[in-house]
């Protein structure tokens, strides 16, 4: 998930299309609506229908049919209505990761296994749990623990616990962190720790993936963005007319700007080409591409003579939204799957809680 995406607070509320949901679509009791459509075989059902309740009433969204399918749906995807899902081979992973942290400060790595020999906070050595470790709640826990206590831990992740996603919608704990306003429960911990509860991994996964407004024709794109970040498929579109217009060939992946750098990325030196085409300067073209984590993107002049000038070239209507062209990258993912495929598989699932198939 891009962290460039993650970045943007954009406030509910400001949009009439704030939600995927068609305009006039009824109401529905979310209680209701999540026992009846949650497998017979889901534990405590009753929980995860209040959990998912607060979040609705807490974030002042639609209770429809189509945007409670949809959190289910994307739940279901991520986690089978885990909490904290089992992942395989989490403990591969984590040394995998301690090792390439390691290799990269040149840190030998018989010292590093020596310092995890230690005993750690509830007396077993670092080594222990990280051979047993199974959730990204318990590979979190290690890591916040060896930050602390072990000196090597500070100079392998500095302050940067390498867990950055968690609970039942896989949320970016970058993102939850970023939005908190409005959380209704009362914190014991940090936001990372509450994330991989029930009732947070729910509340910042829905906040993820419809308390922002976007002017999607269809949920697809939503999910889409859940994976990707918010408005990634918005952009792609965007990047698509840019590459019609300029011949330039580019990467579909919703990201408009470097955030890591002062430099221009491939998108804005391809818009920079069409500069007096569009006229606009370089200093026009960065602002506008500046709010591409926003809606207000689309009100831009930039946003506008684009489309113009790539339908004028191509003689016909190019989409306001594409699926962002992006393979996932992850230790837990074994197979090739894209940002694509996800969210065709997430739709499926709410396609079927609705009853539309």
């Amino acid at each position: 998930m891009s962290l460039s995406l993650l970045a943007t607070l954009v406030l509910a509320g400001c949009s009439s299309e704030k939600q995927h949901s068609a305009p006039g679509q009824p109401t529905v009791d979310v209680r209701k609506v999540v026992k009846q459509k949650m497998p017979a075989r889901i534990k405590d059902r009753d929980g995860w229908a209040r959990d998912i309740a607060t979040a609705f009433e807490s974030q002042k969204l639609p209770a429809t049919l189509d945007n409670v399918c949809s959190v289910l749906a994307v739940a279901e995807q991520e986690s089978g209505y885990v909490a904290d899902p089992v992942v395989p081979g989490l403990s591969k992973i984590a040394w995998q990761e301690i090792d390439r942290r390691a290799e990269k400060l040149h840190i030998p790595a018989f010292l590093v296994r020596t310092a995890l020999k230690i005993p750690s906070s509830n007396g077993k050595s670092y080594s222990e749990r990280l051979d047993k470790v199974t959730t990204e709640k318990q590979l979190s826990a290690i890591f916040d623990d060896v930050l602390n206590r072990v000196p090597l831990g500070q100079r392998l992740f500095g302050s940067l616990n390498p867990v950055h996603t968690g609970g039942p919608m896989q949320v970016a704990i970058a993102f939850a962190e970023a939005h908190t306003d409005g959380y209704p429960w009362q914190r014991e911990g940090s936001v990372r720790e509450e994330v991989f509860t029930r009732r947070g991994g729910m509340w910042f996964g829905i906040y993820h993936l419809l308390n922002y407004p976007a002017n999607y024709s269809r949920s697809l794109y939503r999910f889409a963005d859940f994976n990707a970040g918010w408005y990634a498929s918005r952009n792609a579109a965007f990047q698509n007319a840019v590459s019609k217009a300029s011949g330039v060939k580019l990467a579909l992946d919703g990201d408009l700007i470097r955030y890591d750098s002062d430099e221009p990325g491939k998108t804005e030196l391809a818009v920079r080409k069409l500069a007096s085409q569009l006229d606009l300067d370089n200093d026009d073209i960065h602002r506008a591409l500046r709010k591409g984590d926003t809606l207000d993107f689309e009100d831009t002049t930039l946003y506008a003579r684009t489309f113009a000038l790539a339908e004028k070239k191509t003689g016909r209507t190019l989409p306001k939204e594409v699926l962002p062209g992006i393979t996932l990258e992850s230790p837990k993912i074994t197979r090739q799957l894209t940002t694509a495929w996800f969210a065709k598989r997430v739709d499926e699932r709410r396609a079927r809680c609705t009853g539309q198939n």
